[in-house]
């Protein structure tokens, strides 16, 4: 009877409803249209102006004028800084008030870690290793972030994080042998240099492939959620790989699934090559988060303390109200985007010299220091011939190192190994037996 009461509003008798039909509906008793009228009569009606949106998908007001919203509609989104360029607190009420001993682990982390990249980097250039990131100009944005986390706190990084992992204790002597491939890497030399990982430090193994680590992050995320386990997952990425579809699949999952998530975005300036000009019409990164229902904040890369209150109040907000936060640091790749490319070729020197020489990050927090006295130029010499020696000390322990044994190519992956993958070890075995001689077999593990 629902059936045809249907038909009966939506087509009418004359599209054919027929009068066995009609007369059902006439019956005593029967739910007809006669009984629907009542109900229709006491809906409240209203006038065009007070008629409101009922739609599921947005939350808006009614217009009776025809206009597009402009892509500027958000834009010019201020940039939260806590210290000037020289190193000078602009309003006190925003200093974080850190104690002198944790300020000088900011400045002897981001320090460590740049003599740490000038010394890889060289080291790739004289083809001891096969491939290197450098983060220079970026330590701000590593060091801030991780000082404000606690130590449980899940990390998922891109490739350029490593400071979030030298603030963290992270050994050198790691460092040197993830990139290096030796027998020490957790990896077992079966990754690309600075793709490291450390469960200890909940640390997530980093991978090659562009943004895959933002959804990965939002599941992460859930699943703390789900055990309340008072933590937060904070994932680090570029403004070339927010343009990745994973972005838009992880913001919106995060949003609609309200994950205790922090995604910091590094907007250096670059994309390997692609300036954001030709990245993205709108402004920044930080303006799409509205969009996604994301918590936003635009902050300065360059400044460690804007950097450290913003992920700091993200965190305990993101625990306390499962909600997502986007960061959008703004900063300067000052290196090249690797060994692989030169930035040469798509930017000039006076424009790196400018950020290497007038805003970079160390420099700005040294200035703190020295304000405050905390700091001075004997400090600064004695740390730095100290810095580089221990950075040199893991360096040619980890060339002293054997490689990995051949067969660790085959196993961490299959409980029981297929019959496919035991052919290709004893395919191995058998060419390495046969034309070992051809090979430096001397220098790897037996």
């Amino acid at each position: 009877m629902a059936v045809v009461v249907a038909a009966a509003r939506f087509w009418g008798p004359s599209r054919g409803l027929g009068q066995a039909a009609l007369l059902a509906l006439r019956r005593p008793g029967a739910r007809g249209l006669a009984r629907s009228h009542p109900h229709r009569q006491q809906q409240q009606q209203f006038s065009s102006l007070e008629d409101k949106p009922q739609f599921p998908g947005a939350s808006a007001e009614f217009i009776d004028k025809l206009e597009f919203i402009q892509p500027n509609v958000i834009s010019g989104i201020p940039i939260y800084r806590v210290m000037d360029r020289q190193g000078q607190i602009i309003n006190p009420s925003e200093d974080p008030q850190l104690p002198q001993e944790q300020v000088l682990k900011f400045y002897k982390s981001m320090t460590l870690l740049n003599t740490m990249d000038r010394i890889l980097y060289e080291s790739q250039r004289q083809g001891r290793i096969s491939f290197y990131m450098t983060n220079y100009g970026e330590e701000g944005t590593h060091v801030g972030s991780a000082a404000a986390l606690d130590n449980t706190d899940l990390v998922f990084g891109q490739y350029r994080e490593a400071g979030v992992l030298m603030y963290r204790d992270y050994p050198l002597e790691l460092f040197m042998a993830q990139c290096y491939g030796n027998v020490s890497d957790p990896g077992k030399g079966r990754q690309m240099p600075v793709h490291y990982g450390c469960k200890e430090r909940h640390f997530v193994t980093i991978s090659s492939p562009l943004a895959t680590q933002i959804p990965q992050a939002v599941g992460a995320a859930y699943a703390a959620k789900r055990a309340n386990a008072n933590r937060v997952v904070i994932c680090y990425f570029g403004e070339g790989a927010a343009s990745e579809g994973d972005a838009h699949a992880g913001f919106n999952f995060a949003a609609t699934l309200e994950c205790p998530i922090i995604f910091f975005c590094r907007n250096n300036g670059y994309a390997i090559s692609t300036p954001t000009s030709e990245q993205y019409r709108g402004d920044g990164i930080a303006a799409r988060g509205p969009g996604y229902g994301l918590i936003s904040i635009r902050v300065d890369g360059n400044d460690v303390f804007a950097v450290y209150n913003a992920t700091k109040e993200a965190r305990r907000r993101a625990v306390a109200e499962n909600q997502p936060f986007l960061i959008e640091a703004m900063t300067y790749r000052i290196g090249h985007h690797s060994t692989s490319d030169d930035s040469s070729a798509y930017r000039s020197v006076d424009e790196v010299n400018y950020w290497d020489k007038q805003d970079h990050p160390i420099s700005r927090l040294r200035r703190y220091l020295l304000g405050r006295g905390w700091w001075d130029d004997e400090q600064e010499k004695a740390w730095r011939k100290q810095s580089r020696k221990r950075v040199m000390e893991a360096f040619e322990q980890a060339e002293r190192k054997l490689k990995p044994n051949p067969n660790l190519l085959f196993s961490d992956v299959y409980q029981e190994m297929p019959v496919q993958l035991r052919k290709q070890q004893e395919s191995l075995s058998r060419h390495l037996q046969t034309y070992g001689e051809h090979y430096p077999l001397d220098h790897f593990e037996k």
